[in-house]
């Protein structure tokens, strides 16, 4: 699969790192030049361009800034129409401890109203940059779990495709509109994460009852 990363900061980096060794073909770009190419140098084959260039043979684009740089970043590298891009932002304050959209709406849908044409999933938004540099096996057969929420089957599939591809789990959560559960839902973890000490190496996960009928 043909993958742009958006974004050189720590999410940028993790998943650059894991598609790169997933077998993808990766392309990054990012604001700081220096920053785009460092990463890119560091995984064998991964390709550092110009925002300009970033999406011409993506199949897949994902945003990986802050929120409040997303629309921006995305819009810089041009036509976004039939893409699938995957937000993997939380409308965070500033100290991370809480959020700055919900109930109404969420940063996913604010994000495909800035975009429209593009198929836009939320992903990867509870799982911390650490969990996603490790990959998706705590180690000790327990896998992590990553939340999908789209609205069109062939958005879904792709960013399901993507995860299970570095070794996640995958949940199908429903329309976009449930962006509005699974950013509260980062919200409890960097709480979890940060205000409670238990550190960056946790990620929320749904299981299901192998006994129930």
């Amino acid at each position: 699969m043909n993958i742009t990363v958006i974004g050189a900061g720590n999410m940028g980096s993790a998943f650059v790192k894991q598609l790169s060794r997933a077998g993808h073909q990766v392309t990054i770009t990012a604001r700081d030049w220096r920053k785009t190419e460092a990463v890119a140098a560091a995984h064998p084959g991964v390709k550092a361009v110009s925002p300009e260039r970033a999406v011409e043979h993506a199949d897949v684009v994902i945003v990986a800034t802050p929120y409040d740089d997303a629309v921006n970043a995305l819009r810089s590298v041009g036509d976004l129409k039939g893409k699938v891009v995957i937000d993997v932002t939380n409308p965070l304050t500033p100290d991370y401890m809480g959020l700055t959209l919900g109930h109404a709406t969420s940063a996913a849908e604010e994000i495909a109203k800035a975009v429209p044409g593009a198929d836009v999933v939320k992903a990867f938004n509870t799982v911390f940059a650490q969990v996603l540099s490790a990959g998706g096996d705590f180690g000790d057969g327990r896998k992590v779990t990553v939340f999908l929420a789209g609205d069109s089957k062939p958005g879904k599939d792709q960013a399901r495709a993507l995860a299970e591809s570095m070794g996640f789990v995958t949940v199908d959560a429903g329309g976009l509109s449930n962006a509005r559960y699974l950013e509260p839902l980062a919200g409890l973890n960097i709480y979890l994460g940060y205000g409670a000490g238990l550190g960056t190496h946790i990620a929320p996960s749904w299981m299901q009852d192998a006994r129930a009928g």
